[in-house]
C-alpha cells in the first residue's frame, strides 16, 4: 500500500488528467511501442504548432481518470503503450495529425480509440474525421456552394439584357420601369 504522500500525488495526477480530459474537444489514444525518438520528435512538434497536447500516460492512473468522467468505455483499451493527444479547441485536429502519423508509421504506431465532444468513440471513427479535409477547405466548400446560385442567377441576368439589346452595364445601372 502506498505512503499517503504518494497515494495524494496519484490523485492529483487523476484529477488533472480527468479535468484536462473534460475540457478537451477531442482525444485520441495511441499505442505508441516502437517508434523513434525522431519520429516522436517531429509528432510532437506538428502536435504542438496545431495546439494539441499529447503526452504518454499510465494506464493505471488515466483508467481512474476516463472512470471520473464517465468513460468508461475506454478501459479496455488502456493496457500496453498508451499516449494522449488532447485537442483543447479544434476536435479534428488532433484525429488528423495522428491519423496522418500513423498512415506514416503504420508498424509502430497504431490509434486505439478516442473521444470527441464528450462521446466515445472507436479507431475507425477517428481515421474517418481524421480523414476529413481541414476546416479551412469546408468553409470554401460551403461557400462556394452559397456563391455558385447567385453567380448563376447574375449570368441570366446579364444574358437576358444582352438578348434584349442593352449592354450589360447600362442594364446593370438602370431602374426598372414600372
Amino acid at each position: 500500500m502506498p505512503n499517503a504522500k504518494v497515494l495524494a500525488q496519484k490523485q492529483a495526477i487523476v484529477s488533472e488528467m480527468a479535468e484536462k480530459m473534460r475540457n478537451a474537444s477531442a482525444g485520441v489514444f495511441v499505442d505508441y511501442k516502437g517508434i523513434t525518438v525522431e519520429a516522436d520528435t517531429k509528432l510532437r512538434a506538428e502536435l504542438r504548432k496545431a495546439g494539441v497536447e499529447y503526452s504518454v500516460v499510465k494506464n493505471t492512473l488515466t483508467r481512474f481518470a476516463v472512470n471520473e468522467i464517465g468513460f468508461g468505455e475506454l478501459e479496455p483499451i488502456l493496457n500496453g503503450t498508451t499516449a494522449l493527444a488532447l485537442g483543447m479547441e479544434d476536435p479534428i485536429a488532433p484525429a488528423k495529425l495522428i491519423v496522418d502519423f500513423a498512415k506514416k508509421n503504420e508498424k509502430v504506431f497504431k490509434i486505439k480509440a478516442g473521444f470527441i465532444e464528450g462521446k466515445v468513440v472507436d479507431a475507425d471513427t477517428i481515421k474517418s474525421i481524421g480523414e476529413l479535409p481541414s476546416k479551412d477547405v469546408l468553409l470554401a466548400t460551403v461557400l462556394g456552394t452559397f456563391q455558385a446560385p447567385i453567380a448563376a442567377f447574375a449570368r441570366v441576368i446579364n444574358a437576358i439584357a444582352e438578348k434584349q439589346g442593352a449592354p450589360a452595364e447600362a442594364a446593370a445601372e438602370a431602374p426598372a420601369e414600372a
